[in-house]
């Protein structure tokens, strides 16, 4: 009997996917209209979308864009056991970027037989890897994970140029379930072609599967996508290539948390 429980117990591990952590921001509303608006954003890394039981995220490379271009600022930041929060005042019309990003060089090494991983600034490549290291492997990381909320009416959401990037053509505060949307992806400016997107609905605590969307954009970064039902969504997207620094690989990263409206 023992053998069997051992066997069964085996079989149903194996059976069971392998949960995958997922980081992401989300904003308690999207679309606000008036003036002393205001709203909180949670921030956490999670095997279920938009449920706080993992980690929080960290805020070191928080940013908050206004409508017009310029920074904005949060407040009452605070970084919990399960996640970070912040409260953010919309005190300008039109739509606002938030979100958190990462960028810098990933280390490893193996130093007196014992393999080390640290992260790097650029300015810290030649300083931070100690004499004597060996098997040495840096990657460069760029990475956004970001959110869009708009107060009032709808403003344009402008090309940043760098990193992995979406290009909204319809707007992200516009989503409609039953209805097309379409998208650009860009990677430092330029189109991203043949990109692999993943496109996971909130809520999949309470499913039996995922119910994630397979996308690709073509040739020219394009892709469009049919929400099929109304609430939070979670797109993510990389890429890999060559770093402006020698024998280095860059990888590119990016995730949105988008709201889709009932029609």
């Amino acid at each position: 009997m023992k053998k069997l429980l051992a066997i069964l117990a085996l079989s149903a591990a194996l059976a069971t996917p392998a949960a995958a952590h997922r980081a992401w921001v989300l904003p308690s509303a999207t679309i606000v209209s008036g003036e002393g608006q205001w709203i909180t954003v949670d921030a956490a890394v999670s095997n279920d979308l938009f449920y706080f039981e993992h980690f929080p995220l960290q805020l070191g490379g928080l940013f908050i864009t206004q409508p017009d271009g310029t920074d904005g600022k949060a407040q009452n930041s605070a970084t919990g056991r399960y996640r970070s929060t912040f409260d953010v005042e919309l005190n300008k019309p039109g739509t606002w970027r938030i979100g958190v990003k990462n960028e810098g060089f990933f280390a490893s090494y193996r130093l007196n037989g014992e393999r080390k991983r640290a992260r790097l600034k650029a300015e810290e490549i030649k300083t931070g890897i100690p004499a004597g290291a060996t098997e040495v492997r840096l990657t460069e990381t760029s990475g956004r994970n970001e959110t869009f909320v708009t107060n009032g009416k709808p403003s344009e959401v402008k090309p940043i140029g760098q990193g992995l990037e979406l290009i909204p053509i319809t707007h992200p505060n516009n989503l409609v379930a039953g209805e097309k949307a379409d998208f650009r992806f860009h990677i430092d400016g330029k189109p991203a072609a043949n990109l692999e997107i993943e496109l996971v609905p909130g809520g999949n605590r309470y499913r039996d599967a995922l119910g994630d969307m397979k996308l690709k954009t073509d040739a020219n970064g394009a892709f469009s996508v049919t929400f099929p039902n109304p609430g939070m969504y979670w797109l993510e997207a990389s890429a890999e290539g060559k770093s402006s620094v020698p024998d280095v690989t860059r990888r590119v990263s990016y995730i949105a948390t988008l709201e889709v409206l009932p029609q």
